[in-house]
């Protein structure tokens, strides 16, 4: 298949041309678990599979290399960070986001909704939060000033790095986004909090909604503009927090929305939820979107999580946490989680996981990792960092390899037979 866009088609000739599809390769027995390949002008995504954040273009603390070396098939970066620091049209012009962070594998964009969100209630910057008992549109974590406000055609926001005023749209979103030119793109979404009423919810997935539907008609027409690009696929964002008749119906809208033919490429799920609700939210989403299209879980990896979710449906992931608590000497192992900046590592010449592959683990011991650390040194991090990201696209690749032998269910109880035995330190 080509690569790069005709001048003009009908949109099924399109789709064969753009060199971006899915197909399901293996399903779980029960539920709507399955393993697959997303194919891309850039390569080829074997689901499921955790796709690291490089934010700014970078993955904080490692080299491009590292993260190809270690397993990672795609990156995802923020639109949002992106178009204050450097600015899209100089990513453009270096030739996309691979090209310019020196990525030769494919590559994801979100939108800049979920900063959005932040700027306007600055909760934590996770997707998983804590219902609240009295729910208020209004409320903000700690009574911060909100940087940002909704309106029915997009948000205004104060950057938070010098104050400056912008504007995003559905249409600035795309435009920055095929300017970046990821090979998957998520439309602009409102991300709530869980603080929200129902009430607001409501009415926040009807905006989404109608901006998805402005998203595609503005994403058809940059695709035919930028003729000759690498076709950048589209994903809408599913949004309804933990109301199950929000969930479904952002599902059956978005599935059946279309422009002059042409339909997502596939879709986000996202919004803020409960830990303990990650698999029915997923499930429910899954029940209603379209069987062909890949289903990405938007801000999870934590391993109780990737398992519930796959089961229930999604075939990939991303998130930041691998890499944050990397840099506050936090590590994942097969046996929970810890912190290798503890006194009892001091003198623990032993690597940071027994058996481990990664270049951390095959070339240094928690004694030199503790040390770092406390040292402050920069190396600490990206050690660190090196062996979380390790894990995490290790983990997920042998929950698709156990799908696609049938014994996923034995790989997610031999998993969580050692995981839960030892508690963060």
């Amino acid at each position: 298949m080509s690569d790069t866009m005709p001048a003009t088609s009908t949109p099924t000739q399109l789709n064969a041309a753009t060199g971006f599809s899915f197909e399901i390769t293996a399903t779980l027995p029960a539920g709507q678990g399955r393993a697959g390949i997303i194919h891309t002008p850039h390569g080829d995504i074997a689901t499921p599979a955790f796709i690291p954040v490089g934010t700014q273009a970078s993955v904080k603390a490692v080299l491009p290399e590292q993260i190809r070396d270690l397993g990672a098939q795609a990156v995802l970066a923020n639109a949002f960070h992106l178009y204050l620091q450097p600015g899209a049209d100089i990513v453009d012009v270096a030739g996309g986001l691979g090209a310019f962070m020196n990525w030769p594998g494919p590559t994801y964009t979100d939108s800049g909704g979920f900063q959005v969100m932040s700027l306007g209630s600055g909760f934590k910057k996770v997707i998983e939060m804590e219902a609240v008992p009295r729910a208020d549109d209004k409320a903000s974590a700690g009574g911060r000033k909100r940087l940002s406000n909704v309106d029915e055609d997009g948000v205004d926001f104060r950057s938070p790095r010098d104050g400056s005023r912008h504007r995003f749209t559905a249409e600035v979103s795309m435009g920055i986004q095929h300017r970046l030119g990821a090979d998957i793109m998520f439309c602009f979404d409102e991300l709530t909090t869980l603080a929200n009423t129902y009430p607001y919810h409501e009415a926040s997935l009807r905006r989404t909604q109608r901006w998805a539907e402005r998203c595609l008609a503005e994403h058809v027409r940059l695709t035919y503009e930028r003729v000759g690009k690498p076709y950048q696929a589209l994903f809408a964002v599913v949004q309804g927090a933990q109301y199950e008749d929000l969930r479904r119906t952002a599902c059956r809208g978005l599935a059946a929305t279309e422009h002059e033919g042409w339909r997502f490429d596939g879709y986000g799920i996202g919004g803020a939820l409960e830990k303990h609700a990650i698999g029915e939210i997923v499930g429910w989403c899954a029940e209603e979107l379209p069987v062909d299209k890949p289903r990405h879980l938007l801000g999870i990896s934590e391993p109780e999580d990737v398992f519930v979710a796959v089961a229930a449906g999604a075939d990939t992931f991303d998130c930041v946490m691998p890499s944050r608590v990397a840099r506050n000497a936090a590590v994942y192992t097969a046996t929970g989680r810890y912190n290798v900046d503890n006194a009892a590592y001091r003198r623990d010449f032993g690597p940071l996981e027994d058996g481990c592959d990664c270049y951390t683990c095959t070339h240094y011991t928690r004694a030199y990792l503790h040390h770092a650390f406390k040292a402050r040194e920069m190396i600490a991090a990206t050690l660190a960092t090196i062996h979380n990201e390790r894990f995490t696209v290790r983990l997920v690749d042998d929950i698709r390899n156990a799908i696609e032998t049938g014994v996923f269910a034995e790989c997610r109880d031999a998993f969580f037979a050692h995981y839960r035995r030892r508690q963060v330190q």
